[in-house]
C-alpha cells in the first residue's frame, strides 16, 4: 500500500463507518428510530415502509420533540440529550444514547428530520443533512408535536452495501420481527406499522393483563397464549414476569424468543443458557421453547453499553441473575402437572384426522372442549373441570354415572405402580405422594378420570369429565420415578434394597476402572457394586424405584454415561441426565399387562406429579379427546 500522511477523515466517511456497525439492514435502522421515539415520550408510533424499507422507512410519534435550536444537533454524531455524565452512563434507562444513530443513517441515506415542541401545528421545523460536511440545513415546516424521521433510498451511496440487501420479502420480514420487539416492549404505547400503503397492524395501548394478552396474541398468535404459563416472581431486588410456552408446545426454531431486560430486548448468552437448563429434561430434543419474558432490576446491575447495536447486556452478579431465571422458570415448569393443564387437550375445532397424528408433538392442539375457553382467557388459567360442573348433557351424564359406579366398585384406586417402599409413611420420607393439584376435592373427579382399558399394552384409556384420555404408560410412569428418584438423590435419602441374588455382569477392563474410580457415585445412585475379577462386577444393591428393573441393561448403561460424562468432579451437572437413564429401564415397559387399579393408580400418581405432562425426554405423555369433539367425528347433533 502507497504510504500516505495521516489526515483527519470527513465527517461523511467517518458517520459511514459508524452506519457499518449499527446498520445492517432496514431493520436495524426502523430499530434505531423507534428507540428514539420512545425515550421521547411518545403515547403512539406510526411506521411506513416501501419495498421492505429499502425505498421509504418513515417514524411517526407524538412524543416531546425537538426544539429548532437543537435541530443542528440532531444529525451530529455524539449529540445527545440522554446523558450528561459518566454516573449516568451507568444506570442509564433510555435505550438510545450513543447519539450516533441519526448521523450514522443520514450518512447512508437521504434522511430528513422534522419536528414540534409546540402545540401549534404550525411551529415545526425540517432538518437535512447535506454535502460531504454534512452541514445541517434547517428550515420551517408544519408539523403536530412530536417528531417524523424520513429515511429514502437506504444506502443508495454505498451501492456495495446496497447488493447485500435480499429480496422485498425477506427485508420486510426482518422490519415486521423488530417492530415486533419493539411493541412488545411497551404495551402503554399505540402502534401502526403499514407497508406499500396497507396496514399490517394496527394495536392500541393498555397496560392492563387483558391488553397485554391481546398484543401478544395479535403478534405471536393465539396459539402461544393457549399454550403459555404466566409468572410474576420476584426475590433479591430482582423481578421475572411475562409467558413461557408449555414444553408440548416447542418450535422448529429460535423465533418465538423473547427476553426484555428492563424494557430493552436483549439476546444474552447466560440468559440463554438459564432458560436452556430450566427446559432440559422437559423439551423434545431439538426443539426450541417458545417465552416472551422481562427481567426487572436496578440499572446500576446491568451495563447496557457493551454493543454497539446494543443486543447484549452485563450483569453485575451474573451468577445471581443466572440462578434466579433458572429457579423461577424450573419451578413454573415444574408446577404443571398431567390435568391441571389442558394444553394437550384436542378441541372441538380440530380435524378428528388430524388429531390422531398430534400425540408426538401436539403443537397443532386447538381448544379443550369443555368450551370454556374464550380468545381473551389463555389456557393456563382455565382449571380441571370439576364433575358437577358438566353440562347436563346425555353423554356427560353417562360418564358422571359411570365414575359414580367405578368409584363404589374400586374404592381402592389409590393403589400404586410403584414398589412398597415408595410409599412409606415415615414422617421424614421425602417421597409421600403430593396432595392433588389445587381445586380438586373427593367429591370432583380427578382431572385424568379412570381407566376404562389398555391398547395394544401401550396406552391406557380413561374416561375424564371432558371426554376420552390416552396415556402412554410407559412415558408417564418414568417421569414419575425420575421425579421421584431426583427428589431422594438431592435429599439424601434414597431408598436402596438388596438383591436377593447378586447380578454378575461380564465387564471390559475400562468398565472395570470407572465402576473402582465412581464407586462414590454410584453409592449416591442407590447401587452397589463391586469388583468381583479383572472382568467380573456384581450387583448387590439397587434403588427401591427400580426393583423391578432389568438390572444388566441398566448397569451398562450407567456405566456409559459415566464414562461420557468423565471424572466425578465434573458428574455433577449431569447428575439428573444420569438419573433418567436409570428411571427410564425402572419404569413400566410397553406389552405389560396391568390391572385397573394399577392403571387408576398410575393416572393418580400423574396427577400428583410435577412435569408429568412430558417424559424424560420432553414428548408428551398424555392427551385427551372432548366429547365435543368425539360427536364431530360422528356427526352426531349435526
Amino acid at each position: 500500500m502507497k504510504s500516505r500522511r495521516i489526515q483527519v477523515l470527513d465527517p461523511r466517511l467517518t458517520n459511514q463507518i459508524a452506519a457499518g456497525e449499527v446498520v445492517e439492514r432496514p431493520a436495524s435502522v426502523l430499530k434505531e428510530l423507534v428507540e428514539n421515539a420512545i425515550d421521547a415520550g411518545s403515547r403512539r408510533i406510526e411506521l411506513e415502509l416501501e419495498a421492505g424499507g429499502a425505498k421509504l422507512i418513515r417514524v411517526r410519534d407524538d412524543g416531546s420533540g425537538i426544539g429548532a435550536e437543537d435541530l443542528p444537533l440532531a444529525l451530529s454524531r455524539h449529540a445527545t440529550s440522554k446523558i450528561f455524565s459518566l454516573e449516568e452512563l451507568e444506570e442509564v434507562a433510555s435505550l438510545g444514547f450513543r447519539g450516533e444513530a441519526l448521523a450514522s443513517i443520514s450518512s447512508v441515506s437521504r434522511l430528513e428530520l422534522v419536528s414540534n415542541r409546540e402545540d401549534d401545528p404550525k411551529s415545526g421545523w425540517r432538518v437535512v443533512a447535506e454535502g460531504r460536511q454534512m452541514e445541517p440545513r434547517i428550515s420551517p415546516a408544519p408539523h403536530p408535536r412530536g417528531t417524523s424521521v424520513i429515511v429514502r433510498d437506504l444506502f443508495f451511496n454505498t451501492p456495495a452495501r446496497r447488493k447485500f440487501l435480499r429480496t422485498e420479502k425477506t427485508e420486510f420480514g426482518h422490519a415486521e420481527e423488530a417492530f415486533r420487539r419493539l411493541a412488545l416492549s411497551r404495551y402503554d404505547i399505540g402502534w401502526v406499522l403499514r407497508h406499500n400503503q396497507k396496514v399490517i397492524h394496527q394495536l392500541r395501548p393498555g397496560d392492563d393483563d387483558l391488553a397485554r394478552e391481546k398484543r401478544l396474541g395479535a403478534l405471536l398468535g393465539k396459539e402461544f397464549l393457549d399454550n403459555a404459563l404466566h409468572l410474576d416472581l420476584e426475590a433479591s431486588g430482582l423481578r421475572l414476569w411475562g409467558w413461557v410456552g408449555l414444553p408440548t408446545h416447542s418450535r422448529a426454531q429460535a423465533d418465538q424468543q423473547y427476553f426484555f431486560v428492563n424494557g430493552r430486548v436483549v439476546k444474552d448468552r447466560l440468559v440463554a443458557h438459564a432458560i436452556r437448563q430450566a427446559y432440559r429434561d422437559v423439551l423434545f430434543h431439538g426443539r426450541q421453547p417458545v417465552f416472551v419474558l422481562y427481567l426487572e432490576l436496578d440499572p446500576q446491575l446491568v451495563d447496557v453499553n457493551v454493543h454497539p447495536a446494543k443486543h447484549e447486556v452485563r450483569f453485575r452478579d451474573g451468577r445471581l441473575v443466572h440462578d434466579f431465571l433458572f429457579s423461577s422458570l424450573h419451578r413454573a415448569l415444574g408446577e404443571t402437572r398431567a390435568g391441571t393443564v389442558q394444553a394437550g387437550s384436542i378441541g372441538p375445532g380440530e380435524n378428528p384426522a388430524d388429531a390422531s397424528t398430534q400425540p408426538q408433538t401436539l403443537e397443532d392442539a386447538g381448544e379443550s372442549g369443555d368450551g370454556a375457553a374464550s380468545q381473551e382467557t389463555p389456557r393456563w388459567q382455565q382449571q380441571p373441570m370439576a364433575l358437577h360442573q358438566a353440562e347436563p348433557r346425555p353423554s356427560v351424564n353417562k360418564v358422571r354415572e359411570f365414575m359414580a359406579g367405578y368409584q363404589a366398585l374400586h374404592p381402592n384406586h389409590e393403589e400404586s405402580l410403584l414398589t412398597p417402599q415408595s410409599r412409606k409413611e415415615d414422617a421424614s420420607s421425602s417421597t409421600r405422594p403430593a396432595p392433588l393439584p389445587a381445586g380438586h376435592e373427593e367429591t370432583q373427579a380427578p382431572p385424568l378420570g379412570y381407566a376404562l382399558a389398555q391398547l395394544q399394552g401401550v396406552y391406557i384409556l380413561a374416561q375424564s369429565a371432558r371426554g376420552l384420555v390416552v396415556v402412554d404408560m410407559h412415558a408417564a410412569h418414568e417421569r414419575i420415578t425420575y421425579e421421584r428418584m431426583k427428589q431422594q438423590v438431592h435429599a439424601g435419602s434414597l431408598d436402596t434394597q438388596a438383591l436377593l441374588v447378586p447380578v454378575s455382569l461380564t465387564v471390559g477392563s475400562r468398565e472395570i476402572a470407572i465402576a473402582e474410580s465412581e464407586r462414590e457415585t454410584f453409592v449416591r445412585l442407590g447401587v452397589e457394586l463391586d469388583v468381583a475379577g479383572p472382568e467380573t462386577l456384581l450387583v448387590r444393591r439397587l434403588p427401591a424405584l427400580l426393583g423391578k428393573a432389568d438390572v444388566e441393561p441398566l448397569i451398562r448403561d450407567m456405566l456409559a454415561e459415566l464414562e461420557r460424562y468423565g471424572r466425578s468432579n465434573r458428574l455433577e451437572a449431569h447428575i439428573n441426565a444420569l438419573l433418567s437413564t436409570m428411571a427410564c429401564h425402572g419404569s413400566v415397559r410397553a406389552n405389560r399387562q396391568l390391572t385397573l387399579p394399577e392403571m387408576n393408580a398410575l393416572l393418580r400418581d400423574m396427577e400428583r406429579t410435577e412435569r408429568s405432562g412430558q417424559c424424560n425426554h420432553g414428548r408428551p405423555t398424555w392427551f385427551e379427546m372432548s366429547l365435543q369433539a368425539l360427536d364431530k367425528c360422528f356427526l352426531r347433533g349435526q
